[in-house]
């Protein structure tokens, strides 16, 4: 992740940013899946809690990843990987897609992130100078969900901050991140501020400060992200 060996030691990996992220999601909730870590989310959530995952190109009910060799190659989401569909699930076109998107229809979209400001602006589409990418519908997912939950590696691979007073790269939506899940960190967006409900199992709230250019308010109980135990 960076140079600093403890944050290094503590980082969380993917599957565990997106098990932290499924644990968050209210029973009935219409979800929809970005590209990348999001995609995981699905494999995470309890059946019975009545989530209907979503994916851009047009699914409503995505399910876990299929086993091995059990692969749909016309059954994919937006990163082009293959899904599972529950029952009731439904398949329709970009246009039917974004309707429902832009229509207020989607309760949560769980967005990769390459920086997010203090007040939840979030900047996902593009870096300056790279020479490539294209907002996509990034644009009305994030303006037309009622909440967005964010995703991110807390900094960049040369130690860079990407939690910051004010977005440098070109943004996405202005005020839209409701909660940012990073691989130190959980934090929320209040009226009041960025603020500070979990951090990764062997730091504390100093060290995701330090590493954060917002000025982060804790919890009265701050909580510990934790990895997934292998056995």
């Amino acid at each position: 992740m960076n140079s600093d060996p403890k944050l290094e030691a503590a980082a969380l990996q993917p599957s565990d940013i997106a098990r932290r992220v499924a644990l968050e999601i209210p029973d009935g909730a219409v979800v929809n899946l970005g590209i990348g870590i999001p995609t995981q989310v699905a494999n995470y959530v309890e059946t019975g809690r009545g989530i209907m995952f979503m994916a851009e190109n047009g699914i409503l009910g995505i399910g876990p990843r299929p086993a091995p060799s059990e692969e749909d190659r016309d059954l994919i989401n937006a990163s082009r990987e293959p899904v599972t569909a529950i029952p009731g699930a439904s398949v329709f076109g970009h246009a039917d897609s974004f309707a429902m998107i832009r229509g207020g229809h989607v309760d949560i979209a769980v967005l990769g992130a390459l920086q997010v400001s203090a007040r939840g602006d979030l900047a996902n589409w593009t870096v300056p100078g790279a020479g490539k990418g294209g907002i996509g519908g990034a644009m009305d997912i994030a303006a037309g969900s009622w909440e967005v939950f964010a995703i991110m590696t807390h900094l960049m691979k040369d130690g860079g901050l990407k939690l910051l007073d004010e977005c440098t790269y070109p943004l996405t939506g202005t005020k839209v991140v409701s909660k940012l899940f990073t691989d130190i960190a959980f934090i929320e967006f209040t009226e009041e501020g960025p603020l500070l409900r979990e951090v990764a199992m062997g730091l504390d709230a100093r060290d995701i400060q330090r590493v954060s250019s917002p000025r982060l308010r804790v919890a009265d109980t701050l909580g510990t992200l934790k990895r997934e135990t292998k056995t």
